[in-house]
């Protein structure tokens, strides 16, 4: 990232975290105006934190600290976001993780999530970041039974110059996927990116299809898919825990993606899952661009949800 660029994106961060940093800052504040930090008080914060999406155990860990070095004293509102913005890079430092694209050529990524996740989107903004880093990048539309999100992929191929293998209406998309893959290995890519049907984490046959085209894979390449990675929708909140867990079950995840940080009051979220599950996250979105998609950095996002 340039010098030239990184103010924009943490400026982008910034305004993109607005919703879930004004219901914390504005919380924190009304709590603490003219009172010292009491019993009531420490309960109410610990009760703004989970109602925040950060988790009960960040949140019970963070006023038990409270509490036993600044129990009855006064606090500012600021001493206060600035010490639970630093336990917030504690928890999230280990699994802000960048993804890497390993020896495999292609390095298959297996794409998967909910219906309006923003998973074709993400893809897209994936293959224009490679894509403009010189790799010889593919996608394909493995979701043959929405003619939109297909026709969406379609779209962001046309814009940065990446080919999308693309199947009949309804057409079965494990084959379709397989026959890609020896497509993109014999043209000698660097990527292959592979959108898969919206699934709604309780719809049992649905994510047996997707562990198919996951099996079907792995007949191609016993070691693939390479990166296995979940998109979550921040607006979801807590929702996006149940999410991992049964696509946890079906695929063999290997990181995160979250989105729409920018339209949500419940960006916390993100604490809480990396308290839960401890997978990697590679990258979070605020905004439509393809540079409002970037690496996640814990720090950057702590502070700025604290409003430091």
């Amino acid at each position: 990232m340039t010098e030239e660029a990184k103010p924009g994106w943490l400026g982008r961060l910034k305004a993109g975290l607005k919703r879930s940093s004004s219901k914390l800052t504005e919380g924190v504040a009304a709590i603490l105006v003219k009172r010292k930090l009491d019993q009531e008080a420490l309960e109410e914060l610990e009760e703004l934190l989970i109602s925040s999406d950060l988790g009960v155990k960040t949140a019970a860990s963070f006023t038990a600290n409270l509490a036993k070095n600044r129990f009855n004293q006064d606090v500012s509102d600021k001493e206060i976001r600035t010490t639970l913005a630093e336990e917030i890079t504690a928890t999230l430092s280990p699994v802000a993780i960048p993804l890497q694209l390993g020896v495999h050529k292609p390095h298959i990524i297996l794409m998967v999530g909910v219906n309006g996740s923003g998973k074709t989107t993400t893809i897209g903004k994936l293959a224009q970041t490679w894509n403009e880093q010189g790799l010889k990048v593919r996608m394909v539309a493995g979701d043959t039974f929405r003619a939109a999100a297909v026709e969406q992929l379609q779209k962001w191929g046309e814009k940065i110059g990446v080919p999308v293998d693309v199947g009949q209406p309804k057409a079965d998309a494990a084959g379709l996927i397989y026959d890609a893959c020896l497509r993109s290995q014999k043209a000698g890519d660097d990527v292959l990116l592979i959108d898969t049907a919206g699934r709604l984490q309780n719809k049992d046959h649905l994510m047996a299809e997707l562990n198919k085209v996951y099996r079907v894979i792995q007949k191609f390449d016993s070691s693939a898919p390479h990166s296995c990675l979940l998109v979550l929708d921040a607006t979801t909140g807590q929702n996006a825990h149940s999410q991992v867990e049964i696509f946890a079950q079906t695929v063999n995840l290997t990181g995160l993606i979250m989105t729409k940080l920018d339209g949500t009051a419940r960006g916390g979220v993100i604490v809480s899952l990396a308290e839960k599950f401890s997978y990697p996250i590679h990258a979070i979105g605020v905004g439509e661009g393809a540079n409002d998609l970037r690496p996640f950095d814990a720090e950057s996002f702590a502070k700025n949800l604290l409003e430091l």
